[in-house]
């Protein structure tokens, strides 16, 4: 996934996304690669603005958003949480925002489910949820994740068509992957996945999920390393990649203190993903979340990175459809490349 994945500028204290781990103290940034020289031939087509929307459904919905927060249904819960996003009013009254399972309260006092209140009956840490007939695990986290962000499901859709789609063999990269959903979407619809994430936490609920789903005969490699060192490796190794997902963090820390700051190591990190393709790639998808920056940035990185590949740049927003007023709550930016 990640988490940051809410991954939001939101009211609640600033936490590491999922799968990162807190700076002890301010770390000190390794000396970065040179860029590789800039590719050559002309750029991709592009599309942009695109919105992908997730509507609301039996698995998740949006129920309404205002005042700096957000009321959602996962499965049989209701839930709040903070959304910094949503500053205009509310649509139901209070007397519906109070029927609810579950509240982020950002105690920072308290740690883990501590962080939650549970105005109806205390309730465990995980609940079974579904995505699309794919089981897994919510998750009440410290940092007001649920452990799945369900605007992905636009991009989950895409990818999935597109490995049915290849009639052969198809191996994908999941980058910074958080809890699996994607990891599990892809596996099923029949790829070879690569699952990495710097969190030994979030690739023990990704197992878990995968058990869940009852696709532990699936071939997903699950990887706790730095993304960058990964790619690198991957890189030098020969190995290659029809479809790369990433979703990186504003900040971060690999398992041995490494240092992710965006916009220093996204270029980076795209070129490696170009390195690392197979000579018939599908997609390389960008997500990018809690960044004072426009898709149109992202978008330029993309088609620069691509030059010469042909294919088409999509660039926008994932945003969720309110079930009550139709409001559209934006969640992230995204680029992709498609060869097709």
């Amino acid at each position: 996934m990640k988490p940051s994945r809410d991954k939001r500028s939101e009211k609640a204290p600033r936490q590491p996304p999922a799968g990162v781990d807190a700076p002890s103290k301010a770390p000190q940034p390794a000396p970065r690669a040179p860029l590789r020289p800039a590719p050559r031939g002309p750029l991709p087509a592009e599309s942009l603005p695109l919105i992908l929307e997730v509507l609301p459904g039996a698995e998740y919905a949006l129920i309404d958003s205002g005042d700096g927060q957000k009321l959602e249904r996962y499965g049989p819960y209701r839930i709040v949480r903070p959304e910094g996003q949503a500053i205009w009013r509310r649509t139901l009254p209070e007397a519906e925002w109070a029927k609810v399972d579950a509240i982020f309260t950002g105690d920072t006092d308290e740690e883990g489910m501590g962080r939650w209140r549970f105005p109806r009956a205390p309730l465990g840490e995980t609940w079974p949820m579904r995505h699309d007939g794919i089981d897994y695990l919510g998750r009440f986290t410290s940092f007001r994740h649920v452990g799945v962000f369900p605007e992905q499901a636009s991009h989950w859709r895409h990818m999935a068509g597109l490995i049915e789609a290849a009639r052969r063999p198809v191996k994908v990269l999941n980058l910074f992957g958080y809890t699996g959903l994607a990891s599990l979407v892809a596996a099923r619809a029949g790829a070879e996945v690569t699952h990495v994430d710097a969190s030994k936490k979030a690739i023990g609920w990704a197992r878990e999920n995968q058990e869940m789903a009852r696709l532990a005969d699936r071939p997903i490699r699950w990887i706790c390393e730095d993304a960058m060192k990964f790619a690198e490796r991957e890189e030098r190794r020969g190995n290659r990649y029809d479809i790369i997902l990433l979703d990186p963090p504003a900040y971060g820390r690999g398992p041995k203190g490494e240092v992710w700051q965006l916009f220093d190591d996204l270029p980076r990190l795209v070129e490696l993903c170009r390195a690392i393709l197979t000579p018939d790639p599908l997609a390389v998808v960008l997500t990018a979340y809690s960044i004072r920056a426009s898709f149109f940035a992202i978008h330029a990185l993309m088609r620069d990175a691509f030059a010469g590949m042909g294919g088409r740049v999509e660039s926008g927003e994932l945003v969720i459809r309110e079930e009550v007023a139709g409001r559209a709550l934006s969640t992230s930016l995204f680029s992709r490349w498609v060869a097709r």
